[in-house]
């Protein structure tokens, strides 16, 4: 009788573990058998990119595909977003699950068969269209997901949601968009999602690898402008005017002196750059005004405010120097992708495990990314999966010539399907 109670006892305590490994089992098979059916996918997104809130069609394939596989499906979120949710077969946390799905404005130069040759418009001109950051493979590895986790829903302990999110790379001017007009819209909300996952590919990771890191992983992002305000004169008599080029490049000059002689650069990195300058006419005219642009980037909030507060006192103290009157403005960004440290913690186990022991704790990057919108509401962890190609050289993300292994998708799949499964069962 004793013997019996203990392996009763003893089957009570390791049936969770036991269903546990069978699903990931699961996982694994399902992830190599469609795996062809996920590069198919995302071989349609690639030849068929879409820019940001112009994400029409690309949203109707998702949506039809969702609702094929019964799950409940939102569409027009945040304009094009789509939203599903697949209902687990027993109590549990929600889990948000988020790909981006938007394209550049970049025209493709890679001899790829399915090479994009679609165009868009963008701030008024026509432009090439391409998948230059991935993005063609978040959708692909996240409807890949929805398939696996869909056809297991009965052991699926809580609900899922499966955010397919437009305009990651920023809303056309005057609009709204991206993450965070998907939270503003209440994405995160009916049901409220405790934590959300999301991954990004990268073409100099090597396939088979996974990158993460907790607290900030990706920087913030500002964009600034500069009017600077002098006095037009002939170029020969310069003692007539009050010269805003002069003034300009001492702002730029002077504003170096931000990062090097005011972070405290042991604790987190920042950027200040600037990327556009513009003024004048002809080259023997002061010209009147110049304009600027330029971004700042940050991986420490307070280190950011500082560098709000050091440009503007640089910028008004050099024009004022001269003569000049500078205004600048600094717009909304995205805040710091920033992982939960508990939540990173905890499921660390999970990327060495699917990853089997390839998952690296990488450095921060000063990319940006708008994930950070999500975070900034719940608890999140983002990573990166490898997607590099062997002997071939990593062009780099936005360039014409992105190229994306896609053999380092069926990872991605295998790795957001396991993080599901371990948190909902802790």
């Amino acid at each position: 009788m004793k013997k019996i109670l203990l392996l009763f006892l003893i089957s009570v305590f390791t049936y969770p573990a036991f269903a546990q490994d069978q699903l990931k089992q699961i996982i694994d098979e399902r992830a190599d058998e469609i795996e062809e059916q996920v590069i198919e996918w995302r071989r349609h997104f690639h030849e068929n990119p879409e820019l940001s809130n112009r994400e029409f069609e690309t949203a109707a394939y998702i949506a039809e595909y969702l609702n094929e596989l019964g799950l409940e499906v939102e569409t027009e979120v945040a304009h094009t977003g789509v939203v599903a949710l697949l209902e687990g077969g027993q109590p549990g946390p929600v889990i948000g699950l988020r790909a981006d799905i938007d394209g550049l404005p970049v025209t493709e130069r890679t001899d790829v068969p399915f090479k994009s040759e679609a165009t868009g418009m963008y701030q008024g001109k026509e432009v090439g269209v391409m998948h230059a950051c991935g993005h063609d493979t978040h959708i692909a590895m996240l409807m890949g997901v929805a398939k696996i986790l869909t056809e297991n829903k009965d052991q699926i302990k809580g609900t899922i949601k499966f955010i397919f999110q437009p305009a990651e790379e920023g809303a056309p001017q005057g609009e709204e968009g991206g993450a965070e007009l998907m939270v503003k819209e209440g994405v995160l909300q009916n049901p409220d999602v405790d934590v959300i996952f999301g991954l990004h590919i990268n073409d100099a990771t090597p396939v088979g690898t996974l990158r993460y890191r907790s607290e900030g992983i990706m920087a913030s992002v500002n964009s600034f402008s500069v009017e600077i305000k002098g006095k037009q004169a002939h170029g020969s008599a310069p003692w007539n005017g009050v010269d805003p080029i002069v003034t300009a490049a001492q702002i730029i000059n002077n504003a170096q002196t931000i990062v090097s002689r005011n972070m405290e650069l042991t604790k987190q990195a920042a950027v200040v750059t600037f990327g556009v300058i513009e003024g004048g006419v002809r080259h023997n005219i002061i010209p009147e005004s110049v304009k600027m642009e330029g971004t700042i980037r940050a991986l420490d909030e307070d280190m950011r405010q500082l560098i709000f507060k050091r440009l503007e006192t640089i910028i008004q103290n050099t024009a004022e120097s001269n003569g000049a009157e500078a205004t600048l403005t600094i717009h909304d960004g995205y805040p710091i992708t920033y992982n939960d440290p508990q939540l990173t913690e905890m499921m660390a186990p999970t990327l060495e495990e699917v990853a089997e022991g390839n998952a690296v704790i990488m450095d921060a990057i000063t990319g940006a990314e708008d994930f950070s919108f999500f975070q900034k509401e719940i608890p999140g962890l983002y990573f990166f999966v490898g997607g590099k190609a062997p002997n071939r050289e990593a062009a780099g993300h936005h360039t014409p010539d992105f190229y994306i292994d896609e053999s380092g998708m069926k990872l991605g799949v295998r790795a957001m399907s396991y993080l599901v499964v371990d948190y909902m069962n802790r």
